[in-house]
């Protein structure tokens, strides 16, 4: 279950206090918007750890307990905490409710780019799995409605589709997409479908396609054939992965298409 969700769950039964980065200084754990929710005997995310959070935590419930007004605090990470971190963070402090939980619902929500997965088989399993514990909103297509597990993660939704390059239309504008069936024609139709997008409408951001050189000049030439530009296939990313990752195992291209991922969202 998300970490916030668990939040606005134990709300129902119990005050926490809510401790949040408003803003740093040079090297901190944490960037602003980081949070935590500390409990009278225990808490929920992390600001960053160490001391810091230490601090921060017994703070939290000096103010659980004497029910003191909401405030902030700056702490200087090396001087005052003995962290080689050096900067400074300025946390701010607040008991939280359960009449809170609509407007922290709201706040605290991450942003969650789209991201479209093609394929159930075993890599597209371990890149969805990875891919859920990140702040992504996921679409997992696949033409084998079967190999979709029962239970997904609330990031995830899975969609039939056959042929399965139908579903490329309805994306959110702004997905990034992996290309990873279980049949090279299927990835060439994924393919095709995601550049005549992009042709006509320029919304989705990395679209990737799992293969090696080979693959990719095979794919160049047959969608060159289709009348597409060298140029317009340039923005296909293939192969897929952080480079220098060695191994094929699905967990290990899954780890090296999400480094990649983030590599280009934070980029």
């Amino acid at each position: 279950m998300p970490v916030l969700q668990q939040l606005l769950g134990r709300l129902a039964t119990q005050d926490a206090c809510l401790v949040q980065v408003e803003s740093t200084q040079g090297s901190a754990p944490r960037d602003a918007g980081a949070w935590m929710a500390v409990f009278a005997q225990d808490q929920l995310s992390t600001i960053g750890g160490g001391h810091l959070e230490w601090e921060a935590a017994n703070k939290a419930r000096d103010l659980l307990a004497s029910g003191g007004d909401a405030v902030s605090e700056r702490f200087a990470l090396g001087p005052r905490l003995g962290q080689c971190c050096g900067g400074v963070v300025h946390l701010r402090f607040q008991r939280v409710t359960q009449a809170d939980c609509e407007p922290l619902a709201q706040r605290l929500a991450p942003h969650c780019s789209p991201v479209a997965v093609f394929g159930a088989g075993h890599v597209g399993a371990a890149l969805v799995q990875v891919l859920s514990h990140l702040p992504l909103q996921i679409t997992w297509v696949d033409s084998r409605e079967a190999l979709f597990p029962t239970t997904l993660p609330a990031n995830v939704q899975a969609e039939y589709s056959d042929p399965i390059e139908r579903a490329v239309a309805d994306l959110a504008p702004g997905s990034s997409v992996f290309i990873l069936t279980h049949d090279h024609q299927q990835d060439l139709q994924i393919t095709q479908a995601c550049l005549q997008r992009q042709r006509s409408h320029g919304d989705l951001d990395l679209v990737g396609l799992i293969g090696s050189a080979t693959k990719r000049a095979s794919f160049a030439h047959r969608l060159a054939e289709r009348g597409f530009a060298d140029e317009e296939f340039a923005r296909i990313t293939c192969p897929i992965g952080v480079r220098g990752i060695q191994g094929k195992a699905p967990e290990v291209i899954a780890i090296a298409v999400a480094a990649q991922l983030l590599q280009h969202l934070q980029g």
